[in-house]
């Protein structure tokens, strides 16, 4: 075969292979898709992957697995997603869990913003700033004046090193100018039970998880440390309305794809999250589940998570706060 010959056969070849690939990524999804959540079952994040899962399924007319990879605070799940062929089938529930392992700039952790397309975010669970009623405490201004008359001594729960609960403690102590001590729990159920037995004085809780407390007088709500008021406690104020600007903690999640994922195969992913969460039912159910529905495209979402990673790692530095 000549040059010309075997030239004009490549080109023929090659363009009989364009409408091929562009065919494969029209008929998506052709096949299951995966997501990986890296809390167990029954967490909130997982509740609420579960419940839009349905939806996505739908509307996508694929089956929609969700598969729970619990651990190193959801690096196990991410790394194991960002690993996976970067063709829409595997997606991951992106959270502040996995913004805050990207904050502490540890080779060892996925750098959520270089490993991954986000497609858009799903929900937040707003938290809340709880006392034990031993110690006191009826406002936010009582708990500033009890830490600056008594540096270190009021102590915070959370459920590790690093957690969103650790890190909410220290962005109010930045903010407020006090000195907290944290104690670290290995999980939010023995941090919630020593702070209902009064073994320490606060905690930044999820507000599904602390209502209860709050209703029946174990605990008492100081203020919410989300960005709106939270619907089930509309005359409790947010930490920002109470002087502390731009406070906001909530457990935010939402859905991403390996980098390199097709672009139209994502933006038919977000069409259908969208979707999903404009439906009235879907938003009640979250709701009943304690998790405010939240709408962003993948500019946005991904806008977002690197604010996200930047605030993280500020507070962490501010606090000397490492992740090993």
């Amino acid at each position: 075969m000549n040059h010309r010959t075997w030239l004009a056969a490549f080109c023929v070849a090659a363009s009989a292979c364009v409408p091929a690939a562009a065919g494969a990524q029209d008929k998506y999804p052709s096949q299951p898709i995966k997501i990986l959540v890296g809390f167990p079952p029954g967490s909130s994040t997982d509740v609420g992957t579960r419940l839009i899962a349905g939806r996505l399924a739908s509307d996508l007319g694929q089956s929609v697995v969700v598969e729970n990879r619990p651990g190193a605070s959801s690096d196990i799940a991410a790394r194991a997603a960002a690993n996976a062929p970067a063709d829409g089938y595997t997606l991951f529930v992106v959270t502040i869990a996995n913004a805050i392992n990207s904050s502490s700039r540890n080779p060892g952790l996925v750098d959520v913003v270089k490993s991954f397309a986000p497609v858009g975010l799903v929900g937040n669970v707003p938290n809340v700033l709880v006392a034990h009623p031993s110690r006191n405490l009826k406002s936010v201004d009582d708990l500033i004046r009890a830490a600056k008359a008594r540096p270190g001594d009021i102590t915070f729960a959370s459920s590790g090193n690093g957690t969103s609960p650790h890190l909410a403690g220290e962005l109010f102590a930045n903010k407020a100018g006090v000195q907290l001590l944290h104690v670290p729990y290995r999980g939010s159920s023995p941090a919630m039970a020593d702070l209902l037995g009064g073994q320490v004085a606060i905690m930044f809780a999820p507000a599904s998880t602390a209502l209860p407390h709050i209703q029946s007088g174990k605990l008492v709500a100081l203020a919410a440390a989300s960005k709106h008021r939270i619907a089930a406690l509309p005359d409790l104020k947010t930490l920002s309305e109470l002087g502390l600007k731009d406070f906001d903690t909530s457990v935010w999640f939402g859905l991403a794809v390996p980098a390199g994922t097709p672009e139209a195969v994502r933006q038919r992913l977000s069409a259908a999250i969208q979707s999903a969460l404009d439906t009235p039912d879907l938003q009640a159910q979250f709701r009943a589940q304690g998790i405010e529905p939240v709408k962003a495209g993948p500019e946005e979402t991904a806008r977002y998570i690197r604010a996200e990673v930047d605030k993280w790692a500020e507070v962490m530095q501010a606090a000397g706060v490492k992740l090993e």
